[in-house]
């Protein structure tokens, strides 16, 4: 696989991930960002605070500073929000920017260099993997508190349950 064709497809990946979020929080209220699915688990709130966090700290000035900034409080993260349903999704929004800023500003001469995050080395593409990772498995979180919270009034985000035959069949007609 050519370098280019790899951004392109990390760069969509991470879009498709910010639209189960972006679509699972469309379904859910105010107060269902503080919805603790159990001990020791992680509200909306919190992990979009997360994200918010890590991606800004990734992505700033990516090719010429370790990853993990000085600036970053990562355990402040973790803390209890109080904010709004506008203020978190406006992290989101800011968290995702960065990361697109970012992507679609390498050159596929970039995928090979090096860059570090928690003075590990890595190349770009090795870091963009990492990354795609670590947010595929918050997105799952989100979408799965989502479910939790909705219960029978989720409405899915991909094939339904029992739909795959109508859906496959549809595929054929194209």
């Amino acid at each position: 696989m050519n370098s280019a064709i790899f951004l392109t497809s990390a760069i969509q990946q991470f879009r498709a991930y910010k639209e189960l979020g972006d679509k699972t929080f469309d379904q859910v209220t105010e107060k269902d960002f503080y919805y603790n699915p159990g001990e020791g688990c992680n509200n909306l709130a919190v992990i979009i605070e997360h994200l918010n966090g890590n991606m800004r700290s990734r992505w700033t000035n990516f090719l010429t500073e370790d990853g993990e900034k000085e600036w970053r409080n990562r355990d402040v993260e973790f803390e209890a929000q109080s904010k709004s349903a506008v203020e978190l999704l406006k992290l989101w929004e800011d968290g995702w920017a960065v990361l697109f800023s970012t992507l679609t500003s390498l050159k596929e001469e970039d995928l090979n260099k090096t860059v570090y995050i928690r003075t590990k080395p890595l190349t770009v593409i090795e870091a963009i993997h990492w990354q795609l990772t670590h947010y595929a498995s918050h997105v799952g979180q989100i979408v799965y508190i989502g479910k939790m919270i909705k219960g029978e009034a989720w409405k899915s985000l991909s094939i339904e349950k029992g739909g795959s035959g109508a859906f496959n069949e549809q595929m054929k007609k194209g």
